[in-house]
């Protein structure tokens, strides 16, 4: 269940939003960017996952940060000062005399001040990409340059709400995942507006809580993925060295929202760090026909009709993805490059929604091909993964456009089924042992 929002009032006055899940032994607030609306945390399972993953060692504690989110709104930028009042009226209101401290990227300036000034009520502090100071100066250059923030200006200003392109900046990974970035431009738009945002970029360009690092007496844990595509982890490394009792942890990978990419690296550090062991994640596996399209041609096309037409075609592809894939009982797992992976109890059902898809989209003038092949998949959260999402995705690399291509295993599991094939003869799969008879699934 999405726990439900409650609200505390700070010592001057203002309305802060905040919630709790998670019964554990011990209390961890999670401190937020400054965009943050906790209520949207609940509504992609990857994101949902990694909170509630975190909630299953600890009591979870989680906020809006005053002028953003369903806490309440500001006219100006909130001083640090200010944030580190929420912070004591969140955890009075969870009944919590000593958290655990958990930050990511800005947030972090905030939590460090706590930290160093209220080590009585923190227990710990687990800083995520967070920094010292964002923009460059003396004996701290590896921070954002003049140019680099004035771009982030840029892009608050041309396209808050959409996400396409910071989204992009952060996770290079799923920069192509339709769904994620929908996800995080309605983080944006329910956030606050692109006017406060900007507000809130230039005080943040501000922050430098430098002097402060020595002071700090809670055990910290520092944590940076090393091909971060945000932040350099040289900020990282810089906290790690100025704070006392600090451990610093480089993890593996680029996607720098650490619910995103290897998450369970990351969930895994903190419970060892809080705990002093760490649950290691057995994958569920699960039969399942698996199912990638793919538009034809898409490149092109994006070029002939324009980012505005091809973007409202793109619409009417998802909502016809959607479509078929409720009638035939299909899961969505995300959008791949310009199709979507998804997955079915069943073969013949997969193999009619894909027919199915190929149909309605053709309608609007676009070509899809389809790939399946059935086999057991690794379920991590909302994602699946295996060889068997692996022979899919070389199946579909295979099919012509408007063609529903299909393993064997796929052809001898739908027998009796009404569906008929054509054989397409014998196929190396590119990765993949040994060479694949394929069949083309007839409408």
């Amino acid at each position: 269940m999405k726990p439900q929002t409650r609200y505390t009032t700070a010592r001057d006055g203002r309305v802060i939003a905040w919630t709790m899940i998670g019964d554990g032994p011990l209390d961890l607030l999670y401190v937020p960017a400054s965009i943050s609306a906790t209520e949207q945390l609940w509504e992609h399972p990857t994101v949902m996952s990694f909170f509630e993953r975190l909630s299953s060692f600890c009591r979870l504690i989680l906020y809006d940060r005053r002028g953003s989110g369903m806490s309440e709104r500001l006219q100006d930028a909130a001083s640090l000062e200010e944030q580190v009042d929420d912070v004591h009226a969140v955890l009075d209101a969870a009944g919590s005399e000593r958290a655990a401290i958990l930050a990511t990227y800005e947030g972090g300036a905030m939590a460090m001040l706590f930290a160093a000034s209220a080590p009585e009520r923190s227990g710990a502090l687990i800083l995520y990409a967070t920094m010292a100071r964002m923009s460059a100066a003396p004996g701290y250059e590896f921070a954002w340059p003049d140019a680099d923030r004035q771009a982030t200006m840029n892009a608050i200003n041309a396209e808050w709400g959409v996400g396409t392109g910071m989204f992009a900046r952060f996770a290079p990974g799923y920069a192509n995942d339709r769904g994620m970035t929908e996800w995080f431009a309605r983080l944006q738009r329910l956030a606050m507006d692109p006017t406060y945002a900007a507000k809130v970029m230039v005080m943040n360009g501000s922050v430098d809580v430098r002097g402060v690092l020595a002071s700090i007496q809670a055990p910290t844990l520092v944590l940076h993925r090393r091909h971060d595509a945000g932040f350099d982890n040289r900020h990282s490394a810089y906290l790690a060295e100025h704070i006392p009792n600090a451990r610093l942890a480089i993890l593996d990978g680029e996607d720098s929202l650490p619910f995103l990419g290897d998450s369970d690296s990351v969930l895994g550090e903190i419970q060892e760090f809080l705990t002093g062991a760490r649950a290691e994640r057995e994958p569920d596996r699960i039969l399942s026909t698996v199912l990638f399209t793919d538009i034809c041609r898409s490149t092109e096309r994006a070029a002939e009709l324009g980012d505005a037409r091809w973007r409202a075609l793109l619409e009417q592809h998802d909502s016809a993805v959607r479509t078929q894939l409720a009638r035939h009982r299909g899961r969505a797992v995300k959008s791949v490059g310009d199709g979507v992976l998804a997955t079915f109890d069943g073969p013949a059902r997969a193999i009619r929604a894909a027919h199915g898809i190929a149909e309605d989209v053709g309608r609007i003038g676009l070509d899809v091909r389809a790939g399946l092949h059935t086999g057991e998949c690794e379920v991590m959260g909302d994602d699946v993964g295996g060889l068997a999402v692996h022979i899919a995705a070389r199946v579909v690399a295979s099919a012509q456009a408007r063609e529903v291509l299909v393993s064997n295993t796929v052809k001898d599991l739908v027998v009796g089924s009404g569906l008929r094939f054509d054989d397409r003869g014998e196929h190396e799969l590119r990765g993949v042992p040994g060479t694949w008879r394929l069949w083309s699934a007839a409408a």
